[in-house]
């Protein structure tokens, strides 16, 4: 039975999710993405003998909406999860650490972990000790913390600089892509608390084993169109517009101006593109989502004649570098080793000229892996995301509306949005599920009191 007509207007994950639960559970929908493709803003591309993702991407075990995603558009084997957290932490110079989790329940886990991390004096790691303890019993939840950054609360704590930089910030820039004093530590007590804190296995980390345009694109294309849904990509909607009780999607599709009709409209788009949709329409709080503004991500890729690391991945400290994983496999490579290195809050390089973050970044990788000095470097180049989440400062939480607007049956969805999450595919799977079921609930009202009527 035909539930409804829905327009979903994204195809990124909370697109795709929003549009495969309607059309799993009796809705017609049509999924509209202005792309080629679907998977959003990061994609895959070949590059002479490699497969590249703009970006890498990481998940965490806790991502639990993310991975049952990948299970049910069949991508669960292209990714794979760590059996117990365990990240190389490296410093030029030779000075590397473990952060390994053991076999405890939390906050136990980490117990070894500090123990054994040698970035830190004794004196620093029993002070990180006695902050996690503090953070485990904070809300996210309370309004207070958004007005707080990460560094300021850290410092409150006796944290010092060195601790700051070499554990806090080296997990938090990672996963809310803003510097410790530019985070909200609303959404830092939920990356540590949910991550890290609450279970032992929730930090163990995830990385695909396919390219982006596998994982995110084909599959959860093929999964759209078995359970029914349409999909038109290279059709950019242009606005949405009431129509009676229901509404309208203008949109342009190659050269021919479209027009769908639909019950109920989902719009998962980033913020300022949802904004510019909606610009029709009464939606309160629309001018103020252009504050949540973007941070940006940039990508350095490295590919040698041989082999330079027998690290699969590797966080840095006291370097140019953040994040360092070998992509070889993934990529496709036929010979030597490919490296991504991932810069995340990365404003002071997303305007830098590719030949001078070569200057900066070759010899930095050098100084980490020595085989790199006697290596032939095949190709170099750079990958940039200016807008790859919005920005995850103090102050966000109240400009993050929710899934549901005052208008029956238009719904928002976007990692952006009041999920309580980090913008990450977390977040983003999370939102798409919650617009979903605003929608089914908007139009089983909808129908009910026109039955009665």
């Amino acid at each position: 039975m035909n539930r409804g007509r829905v327009v979903v207007v994204g195809g990124g994950l909370a697109g795709v999710t929003a549009a495969l639960d309607l059309a799993e559970a009796g809705f017609a929908v049509q999924l509209l993405e202005t792309r080629s493709r679907l998977g959003g803003a990061t994609y895959s591309f070949q590059r002479g003998e490699l497969v590249v993702d703009t970006g890498q991407h990481v998940f965490l075990r806790c991502y639990t909406a993310y991975r049952d995603l990948l299970r049910r558009i069949g991508a669960q084997d292209m990714v794979s999860l760590q059996r117990r957290f365990e990240v190389p932490v490296l410093s030029p110079g030779g000075r590397g650490a473990l952060l390994r989790r053991w076999d405890l329940p939390a906050p136990g886990h980490l117990l070894p972990v500090l123990l054994g991390y040698r970035q830190l004096s004794a004196r620093q790691r029993a002070r990180v000790a006695r902050t996690a303890t503090a953070l485990r019993a904070l809300d996210p939840d309370d309004p207070a913390l958004d007005q707080l950054s990460l560094g300021d609360w850290l410092r409150r704590h006796g944290e010092s600089p060195r601790a700051v930089t070499a554990l806090w910030g080296l997990l938090g820039v990672a996963a809310l892509n803003a510097v410790p004093d530019e985070a909200s530590m609303s959404l830092a007590a939920k990356v540590f608390r949910t991550g890290v804190l609450d279970r032992s296995d929730s930090a163990d980390i995830g990385v695909p084993r396919a390219p982006l345009a596998q994982l995110h694109g084909e599959a959860a294309h093929r999964a759209l169109r078995a359970a029914g849904a349409e999909v038109r990509v290279r059709c950019r909607a242009r606005a949405v517009r009431r129509a009676g009780a229901g509404y309208r999607v203008l949109a342009k599709e190659g050269d021919r101006g479209q027009e769908f009709a639909a019950d109920a409209v989902v719009v998962a788009v980033p913020h300022q593109a949802a904004a510019a949709l909606l610009a029709e329409l009464p939606v309160p709080g629309v001018a103020q989502w252009r504050r949540l503004s973007a941070a940006p991500i940039v990508n350095v890729h490295l590919h040698y004649d041989r082999p330079v690391t027998g690290l699969r991945m590797a966080a840095v400290l006291d370097s140019p570098l953040q994040w360092v994983f070998d992509r070889t496999a993934v990529a496709g490579a036929p010979r030597g080793q490919y490296l991504a290195v991932s810069l995340s809050a990365a404003h002071e390089h997303l305007d830098v000229r590719t030949a001078d973050l070569r200057a900066r970044f070759v010899p930095a990788v050098q100084q980490l892996f020595p085989r790199a000095r006697q290596a032939r470097l095949l190709d170099f180049f750079v990958t940039r995301e200016p807008h790859a989440t919005f920005r995850q400062a103090p102050g966000t939480a109240a400009l993050r509306p929710d899934s549901r607007t005052p208008l029956p049956g238009l719904v928002l969805a976007g990692a952006w949005t009041g999920t309580g999450w980090p913008d990450t595919t977390e977040g983003a799977v999370r939102s798409g599920a919650r617009a979903a079921a605003v929608v089914a609930a908007d139009l089983h009202r909808r129908q009910s009191v026109e039955v009665t009527a």
